[in-house]
């Protein structure tokens, strides 16, 4: 069972995993051994999440989820398979974690009058210093 979070929990036989050879550095090695990992998740076909759970995934991994409501997560980093299935786990606990996170509402909030004076009050100082920059000093010959 893999805890996302307090309400949220999700049994590993909803993931499915598949290996396929990783690119980059590794030499011989990385061509002929299965390292890479993709972790494949049904959104849509999952009964552990709630209809609520399964909007809130879609709407905010959107870019993540495919069109057949299936969310992919794949990690390739590391030359040991075993390592690489971890660290998907985990992105994929991470990114479910993120898209159910409640967020908090915002509250309206006024600028006290303290503030808006103190505001004006450093506008019209800054204009006498502007006005005094600008103004030429007469001498008594004018």
């Amino acid at each position: 069972m893999l805890k996302v979070s307090d309400r949220v929990s999700i049994p590993e036989e909803e993931l499915t995993f598949t290996a396929s050879r990783s690119g980059g550095p590794g030499g011989q090695h990385v061509n002929k051994v299965s390292t890479r990992i993709t972790l494949r998740f049904d959104v849509a076909g999952s009964p552990s999440l709630s209809p609520e759970d399964k909007e809130l995934i879609m709407n905010r991994l959107g870019s993540r989820v495919g069109k057949d409501g299936v969310i992919r997560v794949v990690c390739g980093q590391t030359p040991s398979q075993w390592a690489n299935r971890e660290t998907a786990v985990e992105r994929f606990v991470e990114l479910l974690r993120e898209a159910l996170k409640e967020v908090a509402v915002r509250r309206k909030t006024r600028v006290s009058r303290t503030a808006k004076l103190r505001r004006i009050e450093a506008k019209k100082h800054r204009g006498i210093l502007k006005r005094r920059r600008s103004k030429k000093v007469r001498t008594e010959d004018e």
